[in-house]
């Protein structure tokens, strides 16, 4: 038994640290790639979430304007889809129960900013993005209703 065991030990070869390192090597090279392409995602998935958000406040705003025939104005603000807007111009038809459920706020908590009349259309529609500021660049630019195709 002791001489089977013996035969077996010497008859297999481990890895050397040669081939340990290159296979490390290697793997750190694979996560070099890979890895700054999955941590940019969550942002690209963020922006497109606020786009659709964007048109969906777009549908919700026109609805109101079909029901009423204006837009709500920037002092009614996107409130005026959830409760009637009790200041500025009072809609004789605005829907019971209002034209969306609750107001949304941009993926990064903070509220979208709501123009009427817009600068860029009847009304326009802004997340300024993760900083919360406007203008920015990159993942920081704002998200506009009228860039929104």
């Amino acid at each position: 038994m002791k001489r089977i065991t013996q035969l077996l030990v010497r008859g297999q070869r481990g890895f050397t640290l040669i081939e340990i390192l290159v296979v490390v090597v290697i793997l750190g090279i694979l996560a070099g790639i890979v890895v700054p392409r999955l941590l940019d995602e969550p942002e690209k998935a963020r922006r497109t979430k606020a786009a659709v958000q964007i048109k969906s406040l777009e549908e919700s705003v026109s609805m109101f304007k079909l029901d009423n025939g204006f837009y709500p104005s920037t002092e009614q603000g996107l409130q005026a889809l959830v409760e009637k807007p009790q200041t500025g111009r009072i809609p004789a038809r605005w829907r019971e129960g209002g034209y969306i459920k609750k107001l949304p706020v941009d993926p990064w908590s903070n509220p979208y900013v709501y123009l009427s009349p817009g600068i860029h259309g009847d009304f326009d529609i802004i997340s300024y993005g993760p900083d919360g500021e406007p203008g920015g660049e990159g993942d920081n630019a704002d998200i506009n209703s009228w860039e929104i195709e």
